[in-house]
């Protein structure tokens, strides 16, 4: 049994400048002011749509990012549904073979990342080690990897690709970077959306949570 904490990267190769130039293209034809583009234009532009609400322009650019979380995060993810996903399929992988490690990984709650509560993460530990005894005894008894899944509990680690419009990704992280969303949601949410924010800042600095 292996344990880790969840991750999330964008995969797409940002360029600033050439979304930019895509999303004030796309605004212009609106209002016809293409006239009005110049080389520093464009910046003003989609900060100005974006504080309208005119948020449908900046439909025009998908990103691709990864998150590493637990399955119980991506059955939340996968709710929006202006996204395409691929995601690591328990039908398929056979965590008993040696590319597996020969064991299973399992995300680590952010609920005992603090050391306060050791009794319960002792009884998540019980419980994840359980589960992998049984997968494995399925395996050993002949159980393809669609059967012996039906043991495995929302912790197990799964890898998601999700690529979605930039007005879908603001929308995704305004719901689960929230403070309302459950905390393993937001942890990962937060995480991208950080990423989101060093690369294309004026699309995302304007989400605080």
């Amino acid at each position: 049994m292996k344990t880790i904490r969840p991750g999330a990267e964008i995969i797409s190769k940002i360029d600033k400048n050439e979304i930019m130039r895509i999303i004030e293209a796309a605004g212009r034809v609106c209002y016809k002011s293409e006239d009005k583009i110049t080389e520093n234009s464009a910046e003003g532009f989609i900060s100005a749509i974006i504080k309208r609400g005119h948020e449908s322009v900046i439909e025009h650019f998908s990103i691709t990012a990864k998150i590493v979380c637990d399955r119980g995060v991506t059955h939340e993810i996968v709710r929006h549904r202006i996204a395409s996903y691929s995601q690591e399929s328990t039908r398929y992988c056979n965590y008993s073979k040696d590319k597996f490690g020969s064991e299973l990984t399992f995300i680590e709650p952010c609920f005992y990342y603090d050391g306060k509560n050791e009794e319960r993460r002792k009884e998540w530990e019980s419980a994840m080690l359980a589960a992998e005894e049984q997968y494995l005894k399925l395996t050993e008894a002949g159980a393809p990897p669609d059967e012996a899944r039906a043991v495995l509990p929302n912790s197990v680690k799964t890898e998601i690709m999700m690529t979605a419009n930039i007005r879908e990704w603001r929308h995704f992280f305004k719901l689960r970077a929230a403070k309302a969303a459950h905390p393993q949601m937001r942890e990962v949410a937060i995480m991208l959306l950080d990423r989101f924010k060093e690369e294309i800042p004026l699309l995302f600095d304007d989400l605080e949570f």
